[in-house]
């Protein structure tokens, strides 16, 4: 077979392998990452129907590439500002006090020295960008407060590869005899950052405009395509990782009027290469070192994992998150890294430690990213009841005519009317898990408190023309149409109410119109178990809006004359909330002119 033939059929069994793989294992519940995983193996070392792993692996990369470019047009400069103290606080202590641990953990063991231990224990102190990601933007966490400090961390991974790299060198004594010292290539890699921030700012959103002008489509995909690999070469050739470049030129373009076209052009391209990125990994895998230093590995995947979660989850308590999200990120980064494969090749190639030995930390590195979906699922597990949830607050986008507070079952129904009408609505919610469970079916609401000034303000508040204060608790609603009122008195209100004292203490308060929870849903389910008991539907409409007007009537004698109102001889009868006066079939409408 030629060798065109060999990389078409390669190709088009990896492509199978994809098509099987992810519904399969997206439909048992093990998750896409670990079928691709699961593929890569049977494909190659079981079956050695691919047998170019390597090869693969290496240009598969690029998925992880393009996804850092997608993560950082989603990342305004400002947000990555705030995160500073996560980056360079969290993210430090992170690689210094694991690399530290695992270090003396495996210089103790004896498996290796005292040099070769170092290397081994900072490499694998890094976790994998692409695994990790990948299981924060499935399950839809990627702006979870836990979601954004586990990308804090790994992003700082990403910047300690220059000084790992020349740690590597002056361990094996080649840092001795290199022509440029340490501080010259942090230097180096600090002015080609700087270099592709300025670029951003100042050229890229005009070469967009100046190739969206032409009208041709494949130009901006190529255009596209130029950029992210152009910029990961670029950070490659400085000693920074390629991924890094990605993610920089994706944040220099998070406030270009071109980002969501940029997007959509370059996830087609991430997906599959992704995919492909975790196939090679099994396809990596030496089964032969896995026989060979079974026992090592099984004892080394382990306790590798549990040190690298032991660190992961003090330093994130003392880093002043909850239990609930000291955990998830302890159980989603505890696994070894793509830079692990890197650096142990590194070190294998100068003579840092044998190959053998290189291999057996790959293995184990491979191994650990097999498993980090079974942990990340195993972390639900360890999680408290009653801790809430806190996504990080993103406002990007909202300002709408209408701004809803509170997204549960009344909010969402109500929502859906207003943009089936095509009408802009922003949401914002205190639900976690309501942001993304609405992310999954195609609604974008923002994780906000509307008790806040600051997050309404932030909502576009000032620009809406209706605010519907939809949410379900009775003195939360209160309190946040006290503070509209107070701080936004020309705003109109739309709001749910509680139940029929709740409605009277809204009207007291003048909002411009509310609504029962259950009243409408009520009176047209009675109306229906009339037909169904023989009413005609005029009749049994006729009803409804009877009982319906007889309401408003009470409503509005209550509201009057106090909540019991009726008990004097201007009313023979009390007026009371419920049960309304069964009406008599017929003479519905005499009753009414009465």
């Amino acid at each position: 077979m030629t060798a065109p033939n060999a990389l078409f059929s390669e190709v088009l069994v990896l492509l199978g392998g994809v098509t099987i793989a992810a519904p399969l294992f997206k439909k048992i519940g093990l998750g896409t990452v670990l079928g691709y995983l699961a593929a890569g193996v049977v494909i190659g070392p079981l079956l050695r129907i691919v047998t170019t792993g390597e090869e693969i692996l290496s240009v598969s990369e690029l998925g992880v590439v393009f996804l850092l470019f997608i993560i950082g047009l989603e990342l305004k400069p400002s947000r990555l500002w705030q995160m500073r103290r996560d980056i360079f606080g969290l993210g430090l202590a992170q690689v210094v006090v694991t690399g530290l641990v695992l270090t003396a953990a495996i210089g103790f063991s004896g498996l290796t020295g005292w040099k070769p231990a170092i290397v081994a224990g900072f490499g694998l102190a890094l976790s994998s960008t692409a695994f990790a990601m990948q299981i924060l933007e499935s399950e839809s966490d990627a702006n979870t407060r836990y979601g954004q400090r586990s990308f804090s961390i790994l992003l700082f991974q990403d910047l300690a590869i220059v000084p790992l790299l020349a740690l590597t060198s002056f361990l094996d004594g080649s840092g001795e005899k290199a022509t440029n010292p340490l501080w010259v290539d942090i230097a180096v890699a600090v002015v080609a950052v700087g270099g592709m921030v300025l670029a951003g700012r100042y050229l890229l959103s005009r070469l967009f405009n100046v190739i969206a002008r032409t009208g041709a489509r494949e130009a901006m995909i190529a255009a596209a395509l130029f950029l992210v690999l152009g910029s990961a070469t670029l950070m490659q050739a400085v000693g920074l990782s390629m991924a890094m470049g990605a993610f920089l030129a994706g944040v220099m373009l998070a406030e270009s009027s071109y980002r969501h076209e940029l997007e959509a052009d370059i996830e087609p391209f991430r997906g599959i290469l992704l995919a492909t990125f975790f196939m090679a990994v099994g396809l990596s895998l030496e089964l032969g070192i896995l026989v060979d230093k079974l026992l090592v590995i099984a004892l080394a995947v382990p306790v590798m994992m549990l040190l690298k979660a032991g660190v992961l989850y003090g330093l994130c308590r003392l880093a002043g998150s909850g239990h609930n999200d000291a955990i998830r990120i302890a159980f989603l980064l505890p696994q070894g890294g793509e830079f692990g494969f890197v650096l142990f090749t590194t070190a294998a190639a100068s003579g840092l430690f044998s190959s053998e030995t290189a291999s057996l930390l790959i293995a184990v590195v491979t191994l650990s990213m097999a498993l980090t979906p079974l942990g990340a699922a195993l972390s639900r597990r360890m999680m408290r009841e009653g801790e809430k949830e806190v996504m990080e607050e993103d406002f990007e986008g909202a300002g709408s005519d209408v701004l809803m507070i509170g997204f549960s079952r009344f909010g969402q129904i109500a929502s859906q009317v207003l943009l089936a009408d095509g009408r802009d609505v922003t949401i914002i919610d205190t639900s976690a898990d309501r942001v993304r469970q609405a992310e999954r079916f195609g609604f974008r609401i923002y994780f906000g408190d509307g008790t806040r000034k600051d997050v309404l303000m932030a909502a576009g508040i000032e620009k809406a023309k209706i605010v519907a204060v939809c949410t379900s608790k009775r003195e939360i609603t209160d309190h946040i149409i006290s503070l509209i009122q107070s701080e936004f008195p020309d705003v109109r209100l739309f709001v749910r109410s509680y139940d029929r004292i709740h409605t009277l203490s809204l009207r007291e308060k003048g909002v411009e119109y509310e609504l029962r929870e259950t009243l409408e849903s009520g009176l047209l389910f009675g109306a229906r178990t009339l037909e169904a008991l023989g009413t005609d539907d005029a009749t049994a409409d006729e009803i409804r809006r009877d009982i319906r007007r007889r309401d408003e009537e009470r409503l509005a004698i209550q509201a009057a004359e106090g909540l019991l109102a009726g008990t004097s001889m201007l009313h023979t009868r009390p007026v009371t909330p419920e049960p309304l006066m069964k009406p008599r079939r017929g003479k519905v409408t005499e009753e009414a002119k009465g």
